[in-house]
């Protein structure tokens, strides 16, 4: 990202005071671990610093906003700050782990859904880069929610399947491996309702690089092939200010569209919020009743002109939401990228997060999985485990530590969820203590004693999802026992899902994976590829190989990095 002019020398001279404050000392503060968090940048006063340090004369200069229509998108660019391209801004949300349950104490366990993927192909970017990363970007739900498992589909009305499966953990004797399975029936392209979209893209001084805007035009235009005649795209772009680019247009003037694409040039300030807002106008403007209405968002996330901080944005994607227009975030970018926001903006839109790190993945997301990006089956989906004193002694959510819901949430149809869209999978992996096993935790010297349970004796937990459909009104419940004595040999999909989560564990802390290494990480995987008909088990492995490779460089130049292996 650029820079007016009239901020060039107070930039410049900002950049060298940092540096040698930098230089010269070094503070540590600490901060709560829900905070978003950055990766190290190079200068102690950030561009985005020297931006926000006049937000008056910024708003009034920068952040306009026009509805008339432009020819194309001709931003010009502007010269960048000195230093930009060194630092490092990336943001991410640190979460602790979820914590260690005494069913005694608390058998019901409520979250979520969410079929976002986003974190994984960010993962994979980092490593490819040669960086081991921040404890932040891996979010184990979103890397297993990647790779598509095998599930039974709905056979009773209902708008998706319920799988579970019951198998011995692979780095701890003492525990269990329960895995919940929810897959919705997909729909082809022909069948989905017209869509009205809005593409909106960030033209930005920061999206001038090769994975920047470059990507995603070429993205955009893979979607382009995809649309039909009843479908209405419009194009939106904002930098210092937004523009309307291409007003509402048939699917069937692919080349109109592909041409306002391919005009888009980056440089300039970022205004996202007038850019978000001028997309739900547009979005408004070409309503589709009972069809599918969605922006789509392209961006690095790094707002920094007009309302640039988290909450509000959120808010305004939460207000909005009520108009019938969902919200899909498409991440882009390196260096940069605030991520945090990203996947956030999505949740609070009713949309779904991915980050495009490559042509390949623009593939996957807008053609392979196009009905599941944009056409929704159920909405407010949440899943609840109640687990059997009898039969569990304690238990641990893996992942979802950002969607986890109070008990009495699960039967409040106000208290929004996830959506999950034509053919999405989603798992979720519990792991547990058979009553009798070792666990976590210590006995309690004072402890009550243990209530007697009548009934039901058999049963390890009792499964349930509520959900709305797309259209609203009261929510609907599946209940599904699970059986205590359902323990067996673990599937290739069990088996491969279980390889990502220890992964997923050991890119951060692998407090709970002990002894289990990278290493039988890698076994465990190749072992469970089965079926791997685009490759994406085997490229797995690779990244796992990989992670390997960096924690011994890391270790050998004695240089930790936080996130990796010490």
């Amino acid at each position: 990202m650029s820079l007016p002019l009239h901020f060039l020398r107070p930039a410049a001279q900002g950049f060298a005071i940092g540096l040698l404050l930098s230089v010269g000392g070094c503070g540590v503060s600490s901060k709560p671990e829900s905070a978003a968090v950055s990766l190290p940048a190079q200068g102690a006063m950030t561009t985005e610093a020297l931006v926000r340090s006049e937000p008056v004369a910024a708003d009034a200069s920068m952040a306009k906003r026009s509805v008339r229509p432009a020819p194309m998108a001709s931003f010009a660019p502007e010269v960048a700050a000195p230093g930009y391209r060194d630092e490092s801004r990336e943001q991410y949300q640190a979460l602790a782990d979820n914590p260690i349950h005494s069913v005694a104490e608390a058998p019901v366990s409520t979250f979520s859904a969410d079929v976002d993927t986003g974190a994984y192909a960010n993962v994979r970017r980092l490593l490819n880069q040669g960086r081991l990363p921040p404890e932040g970007a891996v979010r184990l739900e979103e890397m297993v929610n990647y790779f598509p498992y095998d599930y039974a589909l709905p056979t009773d009305g209902s708008p998706f399947g319920v799988t579970t499966e019951l198998a011995p953990s692979p780095w701890n004797p003492h525990t269990r491996l329960l895995r919940i399975g929810i897959k919705a029936s997909d729909r082809a392209v022909a069948e989905l309702a017209p869509a009205n979209l809005v593409f909106l893209v960030d033209v930005s001084g920061s999206m001038d690089r090769r994975e920047g805007l470059p990507l995603v035009k070429s993205t955009l235009k893979l979607l382009v092939d995809q649309l039909r005649e009843q479908d209405r795209v419009s194009l939106v772009v904002y930098a210092g200010d937004s523009r309307v680019v291409l007003e509402p247009t048939s699917g069937r003037e692919k080349a109109k569209i592909r041409t306002a694409i391919d005009q888009l040039t980056a440089g300039g300030s970022t205004a996202g919020a007038s850019g978000i807002e001028l997309a739900y106008q547009m979005a408004q403007q070409a309503f589709i009743p009972k069809g599918i209405n969605r922006i789509l968002l392209a961006t690095d996330g790094d707002f920094n002109v007009g309302v640039s901080d988290f909450d509000s944005l959120k808010q305004m994607a939460v207000d909005k939401r009520k108009t019938g227009v969902s919200l899909t975030t498409l991440g882009f970018g390196v260096d940069n990228y605030n991520e945090h926001l990203m996947e956030q903006l999505a949740d609070a839109g009713d949309g779904n997060y991915a980050y495009i790190d490559n042509l390949r993945e623009a593939r996957k997301v807008l053609v392979d999985q196009l009905s599941s990006t944009l056409a929704v089956v159920a909405k407010n989906v949440k899943l609840q485990v109640e687990f059997n004193p009898a039969q569990v002694s304690e238990y641990r959510l893996l992942g979802y530590e950002n969607r986890a819901l109070k008990r009495e949430d699960f039967s409040n149809d106000k208290v929004d969820a996830g959506e999950i869209g034509a053919g999405h999978t989603v798992t979720a992996l519990y792991e547990i203590v058979p009553k009798g096993e070792k666990g976590w935790l210590e006995p309690l010297r004072y402890g009550q004693p243990e209530s007697v349970v009548s009934g039901n004796t058999g049963e390890l937990a009792m499964l349930r999802v509520r959900y709305q459909l797309p259209e609203g009104g009261k929510s609907r419940l599946i209940e599904r026992p699970i059986a205590g004595d359902s323990v067996g040999k673990a599937s290739d999909d069990l088996r491969f899902a279980a390889a990502v989560a220890a992964f997923s564990q050991q890119l951060k802390d692998g407090r709970y994976t002990g002894d289990f290494s990278l290493k039988d990480t890698e076994a465990l995987a190749r072992g469970a590829r089965g079926d791997d008909r685009f490759g994406l088990r085997a490229e797995f492995v690779q990244l796992v190989e990989l992670a390997q490779s960096l924690r011994t460089t890391t270790a050998s130049n004695n240089e930790p990095q936080k996130g990796g292996y010490n």
